[in-house]
């Protein structure tokens, strides 16, 4: 009986001295300069970010970075989905099946004011030909297809406004809006690219204009609830971003390649019609240009948007 207590003694001895090694590891640990973010136990894991583009050459940054893995080597998940339809996009973002778009300014701020919070967190570079038959550049007076509260009106007004008298025809189909140009029904339409290059296989004349500020109002934007819930990951997508331009702007070839692979519906004669921008790293422009916007988007309108140019853009992950 003795010796069962002298054995039940050591046992006790050997738990307790394990007890105090552990709570001094413990100890030391708490008081490291190891951080959480550098601790691979307590780091967070980084949730899916879902983002939706449209067939245009300013989605091809991001398309880059999924192809080349850039979003991996940063641990992000992105999913990326292709819409066709612009509606479909817009309802997929309200209902946040996706985080984030392309879209434009004129959009941001008509959703903004209407109680739909999202953010600009980029100017993204799209481009915007004009298609036309031959002949009618040199009309005065002119028909010209577009979409109604759009970067299309927006850019029309600024590009074309004061050569012609412009009768504006409003036809969100881009599909209808070429037929209508090839039928004679309209002078003009404007079109992003790669959409216009497949115009011009039709016929049409292409013809680039640049805009006044130097600025493309296309944004990529993400929904309040994405810059909330998921910051880190949106900071990331935009490291891998400015990634994905660097590469395209040492060979521009990469975004025609990337693009003919992402949208298998482009006629593959159109890979070297298409007009590429100059990609730019993540910026956003100055309040004077997005309260051009603003103005401009409450005439078409015909009512006051009750928003400020702050109202519309994140310009928290734009590098210092």
């Amino acid at each position: 009986m003795k010796k069962c207590q002298k054995g039940h003694k050591k046992v006790l001895l050997i738990f307790s001295v394990a007890a105090v090694l552990l709570m001094s590891v413990l100890a030391a640990g708490c008081g490291s300069d190891v951080t959480d973010g550098e601790d691979p136990l307590f780091e967070d894991e980084t949730p899916l970010l879902k983002v939706g583009l449209m067939p245009a050459v300013d989605s091809a940054p991001v398309l880059l970075a999924e192809k080349n893995g850039y979003f991996e080597e940063l641990g992000l998940d992105v999913e990326v989905q292709i819409f066709n339809n612009p509606q479909d996009r817009q309802s997929a973002l309200q209902t946040h099946n996706i985080d984030g778009t392309i879209t434009d300014l004129i959009a941001v701020a008509v959703n903004v004011d209407g109680g739909f919070d999202i953010k600009a967190t980029t100017t993204t570079n799209g481009v915007f030909p004009v298609l036309m038959k031959e002949g009618t550049d040199q009309k005065k007076e002119i028909k010209v297809g577009m979409m109604e509260v759009s970067v299309t009106n927006f850019l029309i007004d600024e590009w074309l406004g004061a050569d012609y008298i412009i009768e504006k025809v409003y036809i969100n189909d881009i599909p209808a809006r070429l037929a209508a140009i090839e039928s004679g029904q309209l002078d003009m339409g404007l079109f992003p690219e790669p959409m216009a290059s497949m115009g011009e296989l039709s016929g049409l004349i292409k013809k680039n204009y640049e805009p006044e500020d130097g600025i493309c109002p296309d944004v990529l934007v993400f929904t309040g609830k994405a810059l909330s819930e998921k910051e880190k990951a949106i900071k990331l997508f935009h490291e891998a971003y400015n990634k994905a331009v660097d590469e395209i702007n040492k060979n521009p070839q990469l975004a025609r390649d990337i693009l003919m692979e992402k949208m298998p519906t482009l006629n593959p004669e159109i890979k070297d019609k298409m007009m590429l921008p100059e990609y730019t790293k993540v910026s956003l422009p100055d309040n004077g240009y997005i309260d051009k916007i603003i103005q401009w988007t409450s005439q078409v309108m015909q009512k006051e948007l009750l928003v400020s140019a702050e109202d519309l853009v994140e310009r928290k992950f734009i590098e210092k």
